[in-house]
């Protein structure tokens, strides 16, 4: 549809005298400011197409070209990519949602022969739902764990919360009082150097707090809360891991923020594969399980050559060298992601 263009050459919305089309001082393009509804679909749809455009004109070099991307963005070819935050942000909005949702588990379309639950174990997993509801109100929910605590405490003593083999398995305090009340009065009576440190009195703060509040359920409650705040992980992952970058291949003179870039791509990289297979182990049934076993195989090779092509192509250094710097990064890679977890924790029972 032919876009109809104001004659005044003065921008509406900043004001700069204008040499063409475009505000070459904001951006802002130089329309007529009444249109029709035709029009205002037309430009609605073209700014959406051209987010479209720019999103798959994206995907082939991230996902076949590594390193290809980052020395495009460096050079000053962007327009027509997406940029790296913004491709991050929703790569991997995608990646987590699906990774929390099928909780890594593969879904398998087969028919065991295993003999139908009960009603009772069909009846306490509605209940537990219905726990877990955001729009339940919370009187109704309270009542409801109290019902499944009481079941639970009907069943063998190998099922008690505190039990490793319970419902609540690790998560548990770390003494055998009843409640955080009198575990506080029982360590005030202990000698200084017997008293528990700081992180074990947070953690049992925690755990008699949910045990209280979410019963049967409190692990659950946990490990949700948890998944919850290893999005905001990643971006202290990805900061450490462009400095990791930095410290390797010091002698290339690169700024941080090339670094940090390569660090966006490599992940978005990462997440998007990983949301593939991800898709594929949830779609195939398990008559194809051998065949996902390969295609594992093959994906994780892929994924160590990207990465050494990737170093490779964007740092300018031999086989043999980025295939030793890759050994280290990798180490020292999987260091900061076990400090983040360790952190993503320790935040999570503080909070």
């Amino acid at each position: 549809m032919k876009k109809h263009y104001r004659k005044e050459n003065n921008c509406l919305n900043c004001g700069t005298t204008l040499q063409g089309k475009f505000c070459h001082n904001c951006g802002q393009e130089n329309l007529e400011i009444k249109e029709n509804f035709g029009h205002m679909m037309a430009h609605t749809i073209s700014d959406y197409f051209h987010f479209d455009h720019q999103f798959f004109h994206t995907l082939k070099p991230l996902l076949f070209k590594p390193g290809y991307l980052t020395n495009e963005y460096t050079a000053g070819r962007r327009t027509q990519y997406l940029h790296p935050v913004k491709m991050y942000i929703f790569i991997s909005l995608i990646y987590f949602i699906l990774f929390f949702k099928t909780g890594h588990d593969v879904v398998k379309v087969k028919d065991t022969g295993a003999t139908p639950p009960k009603s009772g174990q069909n009846t306490d997993s509605v209940k537990k739902a219905i726990a877990a509801s955001r729009f339940i109100p919370e009187a109704t929910k309270k009542e409801i764990r109290k019902d499944i605590d009481k079941d639970n405490a009907a069943e063998p003593k190998g099922l008690e919360d505190g039990d490793a083999h319970g419902p609540n398995k690790w998560f548990h305090p770390t003494t055998h009082d009843t409640s955080y009340v009198q575990y506080l009065a029982n360590q005030q009576k202990l000698p200084a150097a017997q008293k528990d440190g700081v992180l074990i009195r947070l953690w049992n703060k925690k755990v008699y707090g949910y045990l209280e509040r979410y019963g049967s359920l409190a692990r659950e409650t946990f490990v949700e809360e948890v998944q919850h705040n290893a999005p905001k992980m990643m971006f202290l992952l990805l900061p450490l891991f462009a400095l990791i970058l930095r410290v390797a291949f010091w002698k290339n003179k690169k700024f941080y923020v090339e670094h940090l870039i390569f660090s966006f791509h490599f992940h978005c990289f990462l997440f998007l594969f990983l949301t593939i297979l991800m898709s594929l182990q949830v779609i195939l049934p398990a008559s194809w399980d051998p065949v996902m076993q390969w295609v594992m195989l093959f994906a994780t090779l892929y994924i160590l050559w990207y990465a050494h092509h990737a170093l490779k192509v964007v740092y300018k250094r031999s086989w043999f060298r980025t295939t030793t710097k890759l050994i280290g990064m990798s180490t020292m890679y999987f260091m900061s992601f076990a400090f983040c977890i360790t952190l993503l924790f320790l935040v999570t029972t503080i909070i």
